[in-house]
């Protein structure tokens, strides 16, 4: 069995691909690559074929996540069949997901913290036009959520 997970923000250089990295990694520690795919898109065509932000790669190596290889991409309907759980980084992004969502389409659609364990925020701030803080910010609450994601997962489809 393989679940797949893609992660949602709006440009795909900060907040999505910090949680596919820090997913990816948990779930390599898991011993689950072979049974968990990540990925993530932006809601907007803005950053399509470019490397996440650098505050955000220079955050996320701090923590030992690399974002080297990733490029950003728009998602589309398509992502709705491919992918079991598609994960939004705040109210606005899901919204749009909701609209572009066919209505044929299955899987969990919802919001990333909604598996935080710590945080009781239910979006992940865009750091974009912030300070470095934010981007801590937003590994901390991405943490604690693909701990989250990574435990329901394991209840739910691994045991």
């Amino acid at each position: 069995m393989t679940i797949k997970v893609l992660f949602v923000c709006m440009g795909n250089i900060c907040r999505s691909p910090t949680a596919e990295v820090v997913f990816r990694d948990y779930v390599e520690r898991a011993g689950l690559s072979e049974h968990i795919q990540i990925d993530s898109a932006g809601t907007h065509d803005y950053h399509i074929g470019e490397a996440p932000d650098a505050r955000t790669q220079r955050a996320a190596k701090q923590r030992g996540y690399d974002m080297g290889r990733l490029r950003g991409r728009q998602v589309d309907r398509a992502d709705f069949s491919r992918f079991d759980y598609v994960l939004a980084m705040d109210e606005g992004n899901l919204a749009i997901l909701q609209r572009l969502r066919p209505d044929a389409a299955g899987g969990h659609l919802g919001l990333f913290l909604e598996f935080a364990r710590h945080h009781r925020e239910r979006e992940v701030p865009d750091p974009y036009y912030g300070g470095a803080d934010g981007f801590e910010r937003v590994l901390d609450m991405v943490e604690d959520a693909a701990e989250g994601l990574l435990q329901h997962l394991g209840k739910r489809h691994f045991q």
